[in-house]
């Protein structure tokens, strides 16, 4: 399979123990998650594509930093781009980040307000 194609969805469900890598790695993509501009960017981009300049606009942050931000987290493989003419847009690939994204927000929504957790 080419660099370039997109791996194939998963099957099964990931019921594994986790081992010394794996730990490692979730904890890598934790510590990208700990920062808010980060974390922002990739809740918008959990919703749809987008490019530097929206999404800086929409974190209200420089697109500077928006740019650096986004070169981390395609490094560490949690975005993709697809170029269109001049413009580059970035996404999330991975239904599982969505889903931890989502929930992480999601808790801190029931910690800030107060609301009840539930399942």
């Amino acid at each position: 399979m080419p660099a370039s194609d997109p791996l194939p969805a998963a099957t099964t469900p990931h019921l594994r123990a986790p081992d010394d890598a794996r730990l490692a790695e979730a904890a890598a993509v934790f510590a990208l998650l700990a920062d808010p501009t980060r974390l922002h960017l990739l809740w918008l981009l959990s919703r749809d594509e987008s490019d530097v300049g929206s999404l800086a606009e929409q974190c209200s942050a420089s697109r500077t930093a928006v740019s650096q931000h986004l070169a981390k987290l395609r490094l560490a493989g949690l975005v993709e781009t697809r170029r269109e003419g001049r413009h580059v847009f970035y996404r999330l690939g991975d239904g599982h980040l969505r889903r931890l994204v989502t929930e992480a927000l999601s808790h801190a929504d029931h910690r800030v307000t107060g609301e009840a957790p539930h399942d």
